[in-house]
């Protein structure tokens, strides 16, 4: 299998443009990406929350698993961008989408592994360039050098046969950790301000215990 330093590489031979300096690379050989879902496939794995509702800074920084410090950095050096609203001056508030969050986890994953900032850059702006239908079907694999975007178990095979995946991130897995720690966060709708009261266990204990009461 041939690695590419530059740019991305799409299975099938579409050679994307090669914008990026940094490192970012799809297997060039190997079979094509599996057809995409079904409405009905996409219902049952889940879309996530829905980007009309945004989240402030904290509740970014506790679905993501980082500190405050890190969100702030990362969106003052363009690495991390909030996509619903920047924050400008003193007392405003950035406002985070979900993917915002799916992307601050999977930066946080792979900042952990050791993966070089420069290949972080790349791996972001690609999966920002991804459609939404697309992330929880990919796997990020990554040799140290280079970050890989895998969409079927084939790729990730051969990838390992290779000796090019050390570690591996299935973006449907970090999706899932983030979706379940939201629905217990509070957000707000993006049209109007209102805030968007999120489910804690213990609240929907209490509900069927006084249901079983009732």
């Amino acid at each position: 299998m041939r690695k590419t330093e530059v740019g991305v590489v799409r299975t099938g031979g579409d050679d994307a443009a090669a914008g990026d300096s940094a490192p970012f690379a799809r297997p060039s050989a190997g079979p094509a990406a599996p057809p995409a879902k079904s409405a009905a496939e996409e219902a049952e794995a889940g879309e996530g929350p829905s980007d009309e509702v945004g989240y402030r800074g904290p509740t970014a920084c506790s679905a993501a698993g980082i500190t405050y410090r890190q969100l702030d950095y990362w969106a003052r050096t363009g690495l991390v961008e909030p996509s619903i609203k920047a924050a400008y001056g003193s007392g405003s508030q950035r406002l985070y989408s979900f993917r915002d969050i799916v992307v601050l986890k999977i930066v946080k994953r792979l900042l952990d592994t050791g993966v070089s900032l420069q290949n972080i850059r790349a791996a972001v702006r690609h999966l920002r360039s991804r459609g939404r239908s697309d992330l929880p079907r990919m796997t990020l694999m990554s040799d140290g050098a280079t970050v890989y975007e895998c969409s079927s178990p084939d790729e990730v095979v051969d990838l390992l046969q290779g000796g090019q995946g050390v570690f591996g991130i299935a973006v449907g897995v970090v999706w899932k950790d983030v979706e379940g720690a939201l629905a217990q966060l509070h957000g707000e709708r993006v049209d109007t301000g209102e805030t968007v009261v999120g489910e804690h266990p213990e609240d929907e204990l209490a509900r069927r215990r006084q249901n079983r009461a009732g």
